[in-house]
């Protein structure tokens, strides 16, 4: 005997544009709120100086950091040989005679190495060369 008769639920409908309209919104907000640092790929712990200010990084400028280990030259972050630093700095004086040579030399780093970055530079008749150092720390 059979006294109800028992109907097939159907399954309930998602409405899936309402759901991309809140993923999208989700995804814009994420982009929104956050940052990106840069970060460097060289560790360089900058040598200390009473000088009141550092070389910042200027437009036109280049950046060349000397290492405290091998590889030790780097061209704005990138390794480079010894050679073609040289063959570059020879390349950038020829475009732009008066580029700042920006050096950031390791506090560990091999001096014979600045010596031959700044060497390089003046042989490129590159004479606006600053090196970037970090004050001294208060209290000393």
């Amino acid at each position: 005997m059979k006294f109800f008769e028992r109907k097939r639920n159907k399954p309930p409908t998602i409405i899936i544009i309402s759901l991309i309209d809140i993923l999208i919104v989700l995804l814009i907000f994420m982009m929104v709120t956050t940052t990106f640092k840069h970060k460097s790929i060289l560790n360089l712990s900058l040598p200390q100086s009473r000088a009141k200010t550092s070389a910042q990084t200027e437009t036109g400028s280049i950046t060349i950091s000397i290492a405290k280990k091998a590889p030790f030259l780097h061209w704005d972050e990138t390794p480079i040989s010894a050679e073609d630093l040289e063959t570059r700095l020879e390349k950038v004086a020829a475009e732009v005679p008066d580029v700042t040579v920006i050096v950031k030399p390791d506090e560990d780093a091999p001096v014979g190495q600045l010596v031959f970055v700044m060497d390089a530079a003046n042989a490129a008749q590159l004479n606006n060369i600053k090196l970037r150092t970090k004050p001294l720390a208060t209290g000393e």
